[in-house]
């Protein structure tokens, strides 16, 4: 599924989710107050609009309405906070994710303010930007730089071919972990005679080389190359 979505602060952080989602095949525009800011030679693919996100014109100009998802990234918790607020109860946006930039306010970022989800690290930000609507894909949560490894998430179809069955006879390759199955609110430590549901999201860590394998083995092996076209 293609989304578009707006992002709130061109530093480096919105930058980097811009640029992320976009590889991804998305639509990104990015929304920025200060000129100085304002580097579309950074990320050429995406939008760019100068203008304050706090302020109900300027988002209307942006169309925000027609978002799927709004992204706060700037590094300012308070103006994250409106433009969470003024997505969620003024445009309606059906996700948004806000950057929490001091620890000490984050229980600040709640429904409350219209934040679904708050987090700091831009590449789990991206992935979560992601992660409600992305089924049958997959989608990589975070980077273990020193060992070369990925936590990723794929959400099971019910056209997977090891739904119903138990995870023993899931022949996942070697340098591959199922880690966690989430399944509703629930946690499932992964055991051998566990069988996988429909809307499971199994979260593996596995080295680079191997997601293309992962993804063939969860999903079919038809699904790397659908997953490239679509992007």
């Amino acid at each position: 599924m293609i989304m578009r979505i707006a992002i709130a602060g061109a530093g480096n952080v919105g930058r980097s989710i811009a640029q992320e989602l976009i590889e991804n095949g998305h639509q990104v525009m990015l929304i920025e107050r200060q000129p100085r800011m304002l580097r579309p030679a950074r990320v050429p693919d995406a939008q760019w609009m100068l203008a304050d996100a706090c302020e109900l014109a300027s988002l209307e100009e942006a169309e925000l309405a027609g978002c799927d998802v709004v992204v706060a990234a700037t590094g300012d918790d308070k103006v994250n906070l409106v433009v969470s607020l003024l997505a969620k109860t003024e445009f309606a946006v059906p996700r948004v994710v806000a950057r929490v930039n001091r620890a000490e306010n984050e229980w600040l970022f709640t429904e409350q303010w219209g934040v679904d989800v708050a987090v700091s690290k831009p590449r789990v930000m991206a992935a979560l930007v992601e992660e409600a609507v992305t089924v049958g894909d997959l989608v990589r949560l975070m980077t273990f730089r020193q060992s070369e490894a990925n936590l990723v998430e794929i959400t099971l179809p019910p056209t997977a071919p090891y739904v119903g069955r138990p995870l023993r006879e899931v022949p996942l390759p070697r340098d591959s972990a199922l880690v966690a199955i989430l399944r509703g609110k629930r946690v499932l430590v992964p055991s051998p005679d566990d069988p996988v549901e429909a809307g499971d999201e199994l979260v593996f860590v596995c080295t680079a080389e191997v997601e293309d394998s992962v993804r063939a083995v969860v999903l079919g092996p038809d699904s790397v190359e659908r997953t490239r076209e679509s992007h």
